[in-house]
C-alpha cells in the first residue's frame, strides 16, 4: 500500500458515515482522530513517513488460540467496531470525508467481515505491517495518544 500522508486506516464504512459530509482532512485534527479511534470507529496507523508498505492481514477464528506466523509477539491490540461488515484498509487520505468514501479506485482494499467487534493485533517491522483481526466483546479503546507505529 502507498500513503502520501504517512498514515494507514482500517474501518467499517458505516462506522464513519457521519464523517462523509465533513472536510476530507477532518482526521488531521488530533482530537478528532483520537475521538474516532477511542469510539472504535476507525484505526489510524501513523507510520512516521510517506511511502510504500507491505501490509498483511488475517482474520482469526473466534475459537482459535493460535496466531498466524507473521504476527509478532510484541503486537499492540486495538479494538474496532464493524457494524456493516464493509471494511476498508488503506491510505488515510482515502478515509471517508469531503463527500467521498473509498471505492475500487483507491489503492487500499475493501473486504467483507461478519458485523461485530474485533480486536486488532498490529505489529510493524520496517515497512512490513501485520494485522490480525479476531472477534471480540470489546469495541472501544481508551487511548491517551494517537497510534504511532
Amino acid at each position: 500500500m502507498v500513503t502520501d500522508t504517512a498514515t494507514l486506516c482500517l474501518y467499517d464504512l458505516a462506522a464513519l458515515k457521519h464523517r462523509v459530509e465533513d472536510t476530507s482532512d477532518w482526521w488531521s485534527i488530533p482530537e478528532d482522530e483520537l475521538a474516532e479511534v477511542n469510539a472504535g470507529h476507525c484505526l489510524f496507523l501513523n507510520l512516521g513517513a510517506d511511502g510504500v508498505y507491505e501490509v498483511e492481514w488475517s482474520l482469526e477464528d473466534a475459537d482459535s488460540d493460535q496466531k498466524p506466523d507473521f504476527i509478532a509477539e510484541q503486537g499492540s491490540v486495538y479494538h474496532l467496531q464493524v457494524p456493516s461488515g464493509n471494511v476498508y484498509l488503506g491510505a488515510a487520505e482515502d478515509v471517508s470525508g469531503g463527500e467521498l468514501e473509498p471505492d475500487e479506485s483507491c489503492e487500499g482494499v475493501l473486504f467483507q467481515l461478519k458485523p461485530g467487534n474485533y480486536a486488532c493485533i498490529i505489529s510493524r517491522e520496517a515497512s512490513r505491517i501485520s494485522i490480525l483481526m479476531k472477534p471480540s466483546m470489546q469495541g472501544k479503546n481508551t487511548l491517551d495518544e494517537l497510534i504511532r507505529m
